[in-house]
């Protein structure tokens, strides 16, 4: 199963649209969202491309009421799960946080097979050596708004664990 992961759209919801309509092009399933969506708006360009999406508040919490109301409302489409998410996708753990820190440390614990992060808007995808002697994938797709630097995403294979990050090309 391939997944999109995205993080820090900070209400650019054309360019999160983009992203994610671009991932699915390539075959992606599902979304990751690592956080700083702020307003719920931002998200709802994404229920027309169709792909069921996981999305975490971070830092930047804008109107979580208003998030669960949408993800209610989505048919199933949008999982809202507040300030980190625990997933079971395609037969992997994932742990979704927002700030990096917290998911160098849950990657460490050798609980997950992959874990997301965001909070730093700087795209890094690191083999992390846990406490159970294996690895665990950190992936931080960067800012998909591209607020401080360019506008990135993450595309990967969940079967492969094998991730790279994208540079959004926009018009």
């Amino acid at each position: 199963m391939k997944i999109c992961i995205v993080s820090d759209s900070h209400d650019r919801s054309e360019l999160l649209a983009a992203a994610v309509a671009a991932a699915k092009e390539e075959g992606a399933a599902a979304v990751i969202h690592c956080g700083d969506v702020i307003g719920p708006h931002t998200l709802r360009a994404l229920l027309p491309i169709g792909l069921v999406v996981h999305v975490i508040h971070g830092n930047n919490l804008g109107d979580p009421l208003a998030l669960a109301r949408l993800a209610a409302s989505s048919e199933g489409r949008l999982h809202y799960h507040g300030s980190d998410a625990r997933l079971d996708l395609a037969g992997r753990r994932v742990f979704v946080v927002h700030y990096p820190d917290y998911g160098l440390a849950m990657a460490t614990t050798g609980e997950w097979d992959l874990v997301c992060c965001g909070h730093s808007h700087q795209a890094e995808i690191r083999r992390v050596r846990n406490v159970k002697g294996g690895h665990t994938l950190l992936v931080n797709p960067g800012t998909v708004a591209g607020i401080g630097a360019p506008a990135t995403y993450a595309l990967g294979d969940l079967h492969h664990l094998e991730f790279t990050i994208r540079p959004l090309r926009h018009g």
